[in-house]
């Protein structure tokens, strides 16, 4: 009798026949066990993603592909049956989506520095970052690399000695590095008249 009252409650809730059993997008029966163990949850940053091993595995020798492996159980919790990662979860939407299509995109509510770290931590090579967004993720490399050659130099700009620039910087002598040099750099980039490096 258990069998057949297991056969009513799999009929009223819409199934027919076994209650091992689904339909697959194309209509076919797929057993839920099999499909269910093909799936896994990943917590990141108290927000649940769920996806299937195979889109794990699409690219091979990262930290998500190494969930894929039976050994992997470092970060699994068996309580809640999912892996918990401490990570930006705006940025693990952007990199699990680079696993189901092939494309990364940087989302734009992030800043340059904290998008590189994250990939490194996914193991994803930034190189892989989609044209279309390469020169928003680059601009802190630029302006990194824009203020390193600034270093050392020493700049005759002729700016008078009302600048308000000039008086700001005596007053503070402690300010940082990029606001120190960052009206200048301004002002190179927007005056070419501005001093013999300018022009």
């Amino acid at each position: 009798t258990s069998i057949e009252q297991r056969n009513i409650v799999c009929t009223i809730k819409g199934e027919q026949g076994n209650s091992d059993k689904g339909r697959g997008s194309d209509g076919n029966e797929v057993p839920k066990i099999k499909h269910q163990k093909q799936r896994v949850k990943i917590n990141v940053g108290g927000q649940i993603h769920e996806t299937y091993k195979t889109t794990l595995k699409n690219i091979p020798d990262t930290r998500l592909s190494w969930i894929t492996e039976t050994t992997a159980q470092v970060d699994f919790d068996p309580e809640n049956e999912e892996y918990f990662f401490d990570r930006h979860p705006a940025v693990f939407a952007a990199v699990l989506n680079y696993f189901r299509t092939g494309k990364l995109h940087a989302p734009l509510d992030v800043c340059g520095p904290l998008y590189e770290e994250e990939l490194s931590y996914w193991g994803i090579d930034d190189q892989q970052v989609e044209s279309c967004c390469w020169l928003t993720y680059r601009q802190h490399r630029d302006a990194q690399e824009t203020l390193k050659g600034f270093e050392g130099v020493e700049f005759q700009i002729d700016f008078e000695d009302d600048d308000p620039f000039m008086i700001e910087e005596e007053m503070n002598e402690r300010i940082g590095c990029w606001e120190r040099w960052q009206p200048k750099v301004w002002s190179l980039m927007d005056d070419p008249q501005s001093s013999k490096l300018a022009k």
